[in-house]
């Protein structure tokens, strides 16, 4: 049947094109935890996929084999048990390997690390950013014309304990793939282990008043022997500064 085999076709068409959307529509993040995010992403994505792939089919095939041929009705049933047991569980089971998943990965996203190697207090106020790295008593604050650069080295543990001093902000790294509120009276823990060295743009996701487009930060990744080299660099500027 040409017309059948039209559309079967088409949907393999459709099918195979979101097999790139899946590889192609999203980075995989530039942290562990942006990876884990990226990786329960694409698994949903494919399950979309998939089942959108066998309703589409089924509604094709309906209407072609189900197709009016004449006056005369076709056998009518009133109820098919087993079929209903299949697309009552199918859904079910889906919906609870999607759950199992996601709480899997909102687990090892917001996991803490007993040990950090690195802890930076991260203070968003308006409109912008003071990071204090703790053990290093180094301290970088931005200006609306000046965003202050977060350095981190790659493979480590960072801890950023993020707080506010006057509204909610919201720490927002897009190569992270995740975010953190940022809370006046509420320190919030969370645990970073950059992969990839480079530089990233960050910046305030919420709304927090006039200058809000302007409360930016840079994130520069490096290898921990360049981070102790700018840590000590950072001391002798601060100490010929006193």
């Amino acid at each position: 049947m040409p017309t059948l085999r039209s559309t079967v076709l088409l949907l393999t068409l459709v099918a195979l094109g979101g097999c790139g959307l899946v590889d192609h529509a999203g980075k995989e993040g530039t942290s562990e935890q942006g990876r884990d995010i990226f990786d329960l992403w694409r698994g949903s994505m494919i399950a979309a996929l998939v089942v959108g792939g066998i309703v589409w089919g089924l509604i094709g095939w309906a209407v072609f084999r189900y197709r009016r041929r004449g006056d005369e009705l076709p056998t009518q049933r009133q109820y098919i048990v087993p079929l209903e047991v299949v697309y009552t569980a199918v859904p079910v089971l889906i919906v609870a390997v999607l759950f199992a998943l996601s709480y899997r990965t909102q687990r090892d996203v917001d996991a803490l690390s007993s040990d950090p190697d690195l802890v930076i207090e991260v203070e968003g106020f308006q409109w912008q950013w003071q990071f204090h790295y703790v053990e290093e008593d180094i301290t970088v604050t931005g200006l609306p014309d000046d965003p202050p650069v977060m350095v981190l080295p790659v493979d480590a543990t960072v801890r950023l304990v993020l707080t506010s001093t006057d509204v909610i902000h919201s720490f927002y790294v897009p190569d992270f793939l995740y975010k953190r509120d940022v809370i006046p009276g509420v320190s919030n823990k969370v645990d970073v282990d950059v992969t990839d060295v480079g530089r990233y743009t960050g910046r305030c996701a919420e709304f927090c008043g006039l200058d809000h487009a302007r409360m930016t930060f840079e994130v520069d990744a490096v290898t921990m022997a360049d981070f102790r080299e700018w840590v000590a660099d950072q001391r002798v500027a601060g100490s010929d500064d006193g």
